[in-house]
């Protein structure tokens, strides 16, 4: 029996991935995927268009979104799947979400300047746009990009490293929603969350605590993880009866390095769908 499988987790121009929703769908169909997830950072502007690509190609389109959240200082990211996201309430909590992603962005760049590294916003978003972006967020590898163009970096992974990640030079964390938060938006959007990429935490009593105030799956797949992150997470999936997730974290492809990896590098067998979406499964 061949097995169908889906790719839970990827991004679009809609927020700092490099292809559009309708080429992760088309980059899925050629994967030979049976499903994949629209995913974008805190906007699900992406969703419709992919599904109308994946209804041309026969391919299902689960629609998502990653929530950017804030605890103990650090960036905790929860998926939420098959929320109401036509809603124009849901829509409006997003676009909150949105508002301090600007704010942290504007706190980057003025922390790089005063680094001696001239960036504008300006600039940023021109090089959003020459990606192909037309709407939804800006967000860190929009910084990078320009890092590497004005050759203050040599790479976008050291553009990260150096200055953009936890512990990088400019380094900016606002304060954001909780993750516990983040669970219940989803809820209350008629959504399933799903802790994201729990391996690069390095917080598992944080990890349980989410589960404990209702996170409904786990990421125990992913592009980032070690084959012990996705031992560990499966066990604790099953010691909670969490669903089991699984997504490569596409966001495209970068001076010839996949971010973090292609489309159909992590997936789960597509009859998680039913698990996901409660109106299949009678929540």
């Amino acid at each position: 029996m061949v097995m169908k499988l889906a790719d839970l987790h990827t991004h679009t121009t809609a927020s700092d991935g490099l292809q559009r929703p309708s080429e992760n769908v088309r980059l899925a169909k050629t994967a030979g995927l049976a499903a994949v997830a629209i995913t974008d950072h805190d906007t699900v502007d992406g969703i419709e268009e992919a599904m109308i690509e994946g209804q041309r190609l026969g391919i299902s389109v689960v629609p998502g979104v990653e929530i950017s959240t804030v605890a103990g200082g650090s960036d905790i990211h929860v998926l939420g799947y098959y929320t109401d996201w036509q809603s124009d309430a849901w829509r409006a909590k997003l676009s909150s979400l949105l508002e301090v992603r600007d704010r942290r962005n504007e706190m980057i760049l003025e922390k790089l300047r005063s680094l001696g590294i001239p960036i504008s916003m300006e600039e940023v978003i021109e090089e959003a746009l020459r990606q192909g972006k037309d709407s939804g967020s800006i967000g860190r590898p929009h910084i990078a990009a320009v890092l590497l163009a004005k050759d203050a970096v040599g790479s976008m992974q050291e553009a990260f490293d150096r200055y953009l990640a936890s512990g990088g030079q400019a380094y900016m964390n606002p304060p954001r929603l909780h993750p516990f938060e983040a669970i219940e938006w989803i809820r209350e959007a008629g959504g399933t969350s799903v802790i994201a990429h729990p391996g690069l935490y390095g917080d598992d009593a944080l990890v349980e605590q989410m589960i404990h105030h209702g996170a409904e799956g786990i990421e125990v797949f992913h592009s980032d993880h070690s084959a012990e992150d996705e031992a560990r997470y499966g066990r604790l999936a099953h010691q909670y009866g969490l669903i089991v997730t699984g997504g490569s974290d596409f966001h495209g492809e970068r001076q010839g390095e996949i971010f973090h990896g292609p489309i159909g590098s992590r997936t789960v067998d597509a009859s998680v769908l039913n698990q996901l979406n409660p109106a299949r499964r009678g929540r």
